[in-house]
């Protein structure tokens, strides 16, 4: 199926890019750097993160500070903010003819939510309503290359992602790799079904937007979100 074939039989104008990856997988600087570039070419882009909904994040926060959350109340809360952004943000604006690049997506609710126990097939279900995306890009990187990224940038991991409330280990480091390697198990099966393209995270930062884009050209037709047409 062709690009404009594609776009004629989607609900909406606009076209859908996400990213998923381990924490420390890069995911995030491609895709700020992919929404630069969008931006000074003149497109119509807009750039959503994770739990950043104004109505659930607060409430995530302070639960999150408190350590009281459940892997079900956690995971019931990230879909509470993903359906809110989806609704205020994501939809009214795939409709309005706008690329909408997402920091994380629903595969990061399947990959997490699993890893803390949930059975995958009950939190797809909590997001059953969330439109497929055009694109959708796994940045897959060793954990060892992910968690060196992350200590470089600040002193310590955060308890949630290091995953200590899950019991795993004492020591944060070794907790985190077995938390987050879960998480990459969880990717990589999303990846072998094909509902997720894998790129190489450990190349450089310039090599991974060249490739970070050339999927990005090979899978959405610009001409269609250039400025007014």
């Amino acid at each position: 199926m062709s690009k404009d074939e594609t776009t004629r039989t989607r609900p909406y104008r606009g076209a859908l890019c996400i990213v998923e990856g381990i924490d420390g997988s890069g995911k995030s600087t491609q895709l700020h750097l992919l929404h630069r570039w969008l931006e000074l070419e003149g497109y119509r882009v807009y750039h959503t993160e994770w739990n950043s909904s104004p109505l659930v994040k607060s409430i995530t926060r302070r639960s999150k500070k408190r350590r009281a959350l459940t892997p079900f109340t956690f995971s019931l809360l990230h879909a509470a903010d993903f359906a809110d952004r989806c609704e205020r943000q994501i939809l009214p604006l795939l409709h309005g003819g706008y690329i909408v690049l997402a920091d994380r997506y629903l595969y990061t609710a399947l990959a997490r939510d699993a890893a803390r126990g949930c059975p995958m097939s009950w939190v797809e279900s909590n997001y059953s309503f969330a439109p497929k995306p055009d694109l959708a890009l796994y940045f897959r990187t060793p954990l060892e290359v992910s968690l060196d990224r992350i200590l470089r940038g600040r002193p310590a991991l955060k308890w949630h992602e290091a995953g200590m409330d899950l019991g795993l280990s004492p020591d944060p480091v070794e907790s985190f790799k077995l938390y987050q390697g879960r998480i990459q198990k969880a990717y990589d099966k999303l990846a072998d079904e094909g509902r997720l393209s894998v790129i190489d995270a450990t190349q450089s930062v310039h090599q991974l937007q060249e490739e970070t884009r050339r999927h990005f050209l090979n899978a959405i037709n610009l001409r269609l979100y250039k400025g007014d047409a």
